[in-house]
């Protein structure tokens, strides 16, 4: 059983029920790297029953994780604590970082394809004779 697993969030693109709810790519926007998130069982979801919906800090829905990984998700759910943080959006897609029992989850370390370089190069300043 690993310890720790990363899954993408699915389903951002698709507006959250009622009028006036926040967008799900808005709540993604508001997430930092490290925020815990929560995962929440749907079984009445018309669907699919394992499907799994996940929540920001601020209970907004975010989208759900892949229904091939939800089944897996919600078993390990109903036999301990679960826990989940927000790892970051690499290239606009969105990603959970999964503990299971009762183990906090840490961010992988980041790869070098993802440490941006920097686009630009100040000017530099020369003192003053």
């Amino acid at each position: 059983m690993p310890a720790q697993i990363t899954l993408p969030i699915v389903g951002s693109q698709f507006p959250n029920k009622g009028r006036k709810a926040p967008s799900r790519r808005f709540a993604i926007e508001l997430c930092a790297p490290g925020d815990p998130i929560e995962l929440k069982p749907e079984p009445e979801n018309e669907h699919d029953e394992n499907a799994i919906a996940v929540m920001s800090g601020d209970g907004i829905q975010m989208g759900y994780l892949p229904a091939e990984r939800a089944p897996y998700v919600g078993m390990m759910m109903r036999r301990g604590e679960v826990r989940a943080i927000f790892q970051g959006q690499p290239g606009g897609r969105p990603f959970a970082r999964i503990a299971f029992g009762g183990e906090v989850p840490t961010l992988p370390p980041r790869r070098a394809e993802e440490v941006q370089q920097q686009e630009w190069w100040p000017d530099e300043i020369w003192p003053d004779d």
